[in-house]
């Protein structure tokens, strides 16, 4: 296959690309819509975090890897923390750029991340998969 691409010219080489890549686009779209259809069979919310693994009878190992995907309004964040003496927190639980540390939010008191969460806006990602037959 290299020595076929190193031939073509450079519209061949073009037209060829842009099949690829709707190839590769078309392929995705199916594939999504494939997991999309496991999770429902799976059982599994498209706002789950975390890790769940099926086996299935035919002999599959389905692994889903579920994140949520956080935003944090930083001005919010500060007024809130300053409304509640909480200046101290902000450095160890968020990132300023401000990102949340989600190791240190997990582990906090909820007396110190209750009142930060309204500054924190929650969305599902896009669940992986790892699939292997045994």
């Amino acid at each position: 296959m290299t020595d076929r691409i190193h031939n073509l010219d450079i519209d061949t080489a073009a037209a060829e690309w842009l099949a690829a890549k709707k190839a590769e686009a078309d392929a995705v779209k199916r594939r999504r819509k494939l997991e999309d259809h496991m999770l429902s069979l799976i059982g599994i919310a498209a706002d789950h975090e975390g890790v769940n693994t099926t086996e299935t009878d035919g002999g599959y190992k389905i692994k889903v890897t579920g994140r949520l995907n956080r935003k944090v309004n930083g001005d919010l964040a500060q007024e809130i923390a300053a409304e509640n003496g909480l200046d101290d927190e902000l450095g160890r639980l968020f990132r300023w750029k401000p990102e949340i540390v989600a190791a240190a939010w997990k582990a906090a008191p909820e007396t110190i991340t209750q009142p930060l969460s309204a500054a924190i806006t929650t969305t599902p990602g896009r669940p992986s998969f790892a699939i292997e037959q045994e």
